[in-house]
């Protein structure tokens, strides 16, 4: 595996910021695409982080041309989904036949049935509608991510930390690679506790398993965590939608062993707390409703699933982000 000279990180949001951040302290030079006031936020002072009480800048070359940085070594995809599906072509200067990429992002990525179990290689529509991605992003060049940590960003160009620090990766396909390995290597130098997985597709399928039902009644609500899960009504809701992506998840290759109630008790102990799509919702951006809730249903019909509860679910909130602007 080539030494991953050319990091370029794809969106510094507050994820992407985080990682762009973390790469940069441990001494690697970081490219960003960015745009609007991050970009010029960024380009002016630098990339703000905070973590541990204490706040620093770091030097991250930020611009809107990704011709002008060319191929990376390694892509960090950090982008909303809807954005990604809308600017996937334009991210084809930064891919070469060398070029890793690495989503890190939430809900069900564009490559999740391109691989075996599944082998399904027509494109998803709630993530990827015209195949762009799939085009632009290979799927023989990408690593499974799956992101546990809280990250927000205050401000243009401003990331602060929150709680975790957790990465897992791993091949699509579930096979180790030397890729994998120096790509963990590459993250942990910047700090992150990473673990390689030998079935990433399922880790992926995990957390979406948790999280779908949680981001989208905390968007409908206005409500945080502990707020949601302390109604009997809306866990018993809840426990019957992750029945049925459960249900999904036993169909490709993606099991899944706890009970709803028994995860929805774990994030009970983390407190009050507010999902990413809650402060999407509170902050006007759109919400990542395909990938996390829509994605799920089409799997569903593939694969002859019903999923009434997640249905239901989604017309809600896509009902309520329209109302608001949130949703296309």
């Amino acid at each position: 595996m080539p030494a991953m000279k050319k990091i370029v990180v794809v969106g510094l949001g507050a994820v992407g910021g985080f990682i762009a951040a973390r790469l940069a302290r441990a001494g690697h030079a970081v490219h960003a695409l960015a745009r609007g006031a991050t970009l010029a936020a960024v380009q002016r002072g630098g990339l703000t982080l905070t973590e541990g009480g204490r706040t620093e800048r770091y030097a991250v070359a930020a611009t809107d041309d990704a011709a002008a940085i060319g191929p990376a070594d390694l892509l960090v995809i950090a982008l909303k989904s809807p954005a990604l599906a809308q600017m996937a072509r334009s991210l084809a200067p930064l891919v070469n036949t060398q070029t890793l990429v690495l989503p890190a992002m939430n809900g069900v990525p564009w490559w999740f049935l391109r691989v075996p179990p599944c082998n399904d290689t027509k494109p998803l529509a709630a993530v990827d509608p015209d195949g762009a991605i799939a085009a632009t992003l290979p799927t023989e060049r990408t690593l499974g991510c799956v992101v546990h940590l809280t990250c927000s960003m205050p401000a243009p160009g401003e990331v602060r930390h929150g709680f975790g620090q957790r990465l897992i990766v791993g091949e699509a396909t579930g096979s180790a690679s030397a890729r994998c390995k120096a790509v963990a290597g590459l993250l942990e130098s910047g700090g992150f506790s990473v673990e390689q997985s030998a079935d990433v597709r399922r880790d992926i399928w995990y957390k979406l398993w948790g999280n779908m039902t949680m981001n989208p009644v905390s968007a409908l609500t206005a409500s945080s965590c502990d707020a949601i899960l302390d109604d009997d009504l809306l866990r018993a809701f809840m426990a019957r939608a992750m029945g049925e992506a459960a249900a999904i998840g036993a169909r490709i290759g993606c099991p899944i062993e706890q009970r709803a109630e028994a995860r929805m008790a774990l994030t009970r102990e983390l407190g009050a707390f507010k999902t990413s799509m809650l402060q999407d919702a509170e902050s006007g951006r759109p919400l990542e409703l395909d990938a996390l809730v829509g994605a799920v249903r089409e799997i569903g019909a593939r694969v002859g699933v019903p999923t009434p509860e997640i249905d239901t679910l989604f017309g809600l909130t896509r009902l309520m982000a329209r109302k608001r602007g949130l949703y296309g």
